[in-house]
């Protein structure tokens, strides 16, 4: 595939910044970071099988660009998005010789990025960050917006910051190395991005599913950088989720919680949020005139990709790893997993007062943002999915 880089510019006042995309570009990350940030140091947050594919090209180019760098592992796995690990990075950032010029690099998936985003927004109140994602669903969502947060046992992405970064670098070049799972995975946010603002980008995924599984370039060039516009457009417009940001959240209050009541174990993001979108599917039917045949088609495009459309009984059957105090309920026997479910959406940190706030789909490429959503309804859709109690 030509070298060729495509750049989506990020419109936010003050804090502008270019998205980049293209093939065979790591290299180029240490230059780009070099004249954009002159920074007096960069510390790579990444993990272990990461820094041996991707560390050394990525500290060569900032070498090469007078940065002197250092690299932090990171375990991988959700399970890492604790305070407890954000505090070991920030003390060796304090150890590194970080200053207030320093620049922290986030080289992986989501988790990662999630992650080297909070330190950098708490390290001495604040320092720059950039973005090099390393997962199809990292380069089409998490990598973009400036949300950066780690997890509490009972809530996903509880303790955060809008934070933006300084620079998005996604070489596609890395999407070769995925395992098959992960890029599947990635493919629900992309999915997402048609339904809640591209009708054109879900018929194009509808006929593309066999390009895009055997990673033509094109195709994974068109559907990133679409991805990014969309989303990166929505951004712009409500950076601190006051608004507009909020149907981004398609999928994610019923993903969120099979999340958080899976431990992050059992169920990788992309999966929980392809679960919870035909949830939002159904309730859209029912609330807001989303048409039977949208739903049918957003199910068999999920199904087409291999994502989950039910919930398998191995992250039923982790349920039982759910902590106590997760759920007011949850020490008593004969707790059904669908209420266990909807209690963690009530301390969403989308709901209203203990109000359910979800996104749902009027039709394809439009949503809705519907508060005070009723329980009995979401209990219903729910069991039709086949949640079964315990």
């Amino acid at each position: 595939m030509p070298r060729t880089l495509a750049t989506v510019r990020l419109e936010l006042a003050a804090r502008c910044y270019d998205v980049r995309i293209g093939a065979g570009v790591l290299e180029r990350v240490g230059p780009w970071v070099a004249a954009l940030l002159h920074p007096t140091r960069a510390a790579i947050i990444t993990h272990p099988r990461l820094a041996r594919l991707y560390g050394e090209p990525l500290a060569r180019g900032l070498g090469r660009a007078g940065v002197p760098s250092f690299s932090l592992e990171v375990p991988p796995g959700e399970r890492q998005k604790s305070l407890h690990r954000a505090e070991q990075l920030l003390g060796a950032l304090l150890v590194g010789g970080c200053d207030r010029r320093a620049v922290v690099i986030a080289l992986g998936g989501g988790v990662i990025g999630d992650l080297a985003g909070f330190v950098a927004a708490t390290f001495m109140r604040g320092i720059a960050f950039v973005q090099v994602p390393t997962t199809l669903i990292a380069q089409v969502d998490a990598s973009v917006g400036g949300k950066v947060a780690v997890d509490h046992r009972l809530a996903k992405n509880a303790i955060g910051a809008f934070h933006q970064p300084s620079l998005v670098v996604a070489d596609l070049d890395i999407l070769a190395t995925l395992p098959a799972r992960e890029l599947r995975a990635g493919m629900a946010e992309v999915i997402k991005h048609g339904v809640i603002a591209d009708r054109d980008l879900f018929t194009y995924l509808e006929r593309s599913v066999e390009s895009i599984l055997r990673l033509d370039r094109a195709a994974l060039a068109h559907i990133v950088r679409r991805s990014v516009e969309i989303k990166a457009r929505v951004v712009a417009q409500d950076e601190r989720e006051a608004g507009l940001r909020a149907i981004l959240n398609l999928g994610h209050t019923v993903g969120h919680a099979i999340e958080t009541i899976s431990s992050y174990k059992t169920v990788r993001h992309g999966e929980a949020i392809s679960i919870g979108m035909v949830a939002a599917a159904r309730l859209g039917v029912r609330l807001c005139g989303f048409s039977e045949a949208g739903a049918a088609r957003l199910e068999r495009l999920l199904a087409a990709f291999g994502l989950p459309i039910r919930l398998s009984a191995g992250t039923m059957l982790s349920f039982r790893a759910l902590p106590a105090e997760a759920s007011a309920k949850a020490g008593r026997r004969g707790i059904s997993f669908t209420d266990a479910l909807l209690d963690v959406m009530k301390r969403d940190k989308k709901a209203l007062g203990g109000r359910l706030r979800m996104v749902l789909p009027a039709r394809i490429g439009r949503v809705r943002i519907v508060d005070d959503v009723p329980l009995p309804e979401v209990r219903r859709v729910l069991r039709q999915m086949s949640f079964r109690t315990k």
